[in-house]
């Protein structure tokens, strides 16, 4: 099936600096990394409105501010694991982190604040990557270390009332997530399932009939970052495949864009004034890669947020 699609060439855009590499084990490596030393793992991708992209380096718990033409600045070095990231119109930044839960990060000073770290007074197990509704309702997956062998990962929804509602809780390791243009279907990566799972979501808000929507093979993880693009397709990074996927929105393959650097591609977002150039975050090598898709990408929406929810 994925031999029929159309090859699309990816280049380098930018790589994280040498003076912000330092190779060395930690806590979050040896548990995701196989103990290897990392100088950084870059996820998360997000463009501000000054067309700025900012991403994260999980292990060191940064966040880097990359400008149009290439130059890193370091935004904050706090103690968490930030890995999912989005961009609000009041120039706030929400994260996911693998420690802290759901997080604020306010980028004019590198304050990091929470905001949603437990869920009826438990732990998360350890939240991954969030997409914003444009009503404001936030989604998000609560990964940890969960896979076939535990498929006990969560994912949740925070609406702008302050409410949080499981909608699945039997996901082996989910990961990336978007909706699509209706919004009434919510799709998740399912990385050690090697999946793409299609939860639509009811009147109620509830979920039903949650669904494989694209099984996929190879490589030495699965599905992690996605986006959609303005016909209803759906992008897929395949994390240890050093390849982003194409689909229409019937789950047809219509591209493959393969890594110029190393097989960790993780996250991706659209960007540049035509939404029509996909950034992809590399973590093997630190770098940022770019590649030129015909259709461009769905326009995201920001939200400010309330006291008690998002909205």
């Amino acid at each position: 099936m994925y031999g029929l699609t159309k090859p699309v060439a990816a280049a380098e855009f930018s790589r994280l600096p040498d003076r912000f590499r330092k190779p060395r084990r930690t806590a979050w490596g040896d548990a995701n990394a196989a103990g290897m030393e990392l100088d950084s793992f870059l996820e998360g991708p997000s463009f501000d409105r000054a067309g700025n992209l900012y991403v994260t380096d999980i292990p060191f718990g940064r966040v880097f501010r990359v400008s149009p033409t290439g130059e890193w600045t370091l935004v904050t070095e706090y103690d968490g694991w930030p890995n999912g990231l989005k961009i609000h119109k009041d120039g706030r930044i929400f994260m996911t982190d693998y420690k802290r839960g759901i997080v604020l990060l306010d980028p004019s000073d590198g304050k990091v604040t929470p905001l949603l770290e437990t869920r009826g007074s438990e732990s998360f197990k350890g939240v991954n990557d969030l997409f914003f509704a444009r009503n404001g309702d936030l989604y998000f997956t609560d990964q940890g270390q969960t896979g076939l062998h535990d498929p006990t990962g969560r994912v949740y929804r925070y609406d702008t009332a302050g409410r949080l509602t499981l909608l699945a809780g039997t996901v082996p390791s989910p990961n990336g997530l978007v909706m699509n243009k209706a919004e009434n279907v919510l799709y998740v990566g399912v990385t050690r399932g090697n999946a793409v799972w299609r939860l639509p979501i009811m009147a109620d808000g509830t979920a039903s009939k949650v669904g494989l929507f694209i099984q996929m093979s190879g490589g030495h993880a699965g599905p992690d970052g996605m986006a959609v693009d303005a016909d209803g397709g759906l992008v897929v990074v395949h994390a240890g495949f050093g390849t982003v996927w194409h689909f229409s929105a019937l789950g047809e393959p219509l591209a493959r864009i393969r890594s110029c650097a190393g097989i960790r591609t993780t996250n991706v977002t659209f960007g540049d004034d035509d939404l029509r150039t996909l950034y992809i975050t590399e973590a093997e090598h630190g770098a940022i890669l770019r590649a030129r898709l015909p259709v461009p990408g769905r326009a995201m929406y920001s939200h400010a947020t309330s006291a008690t929810g998002v909205r």
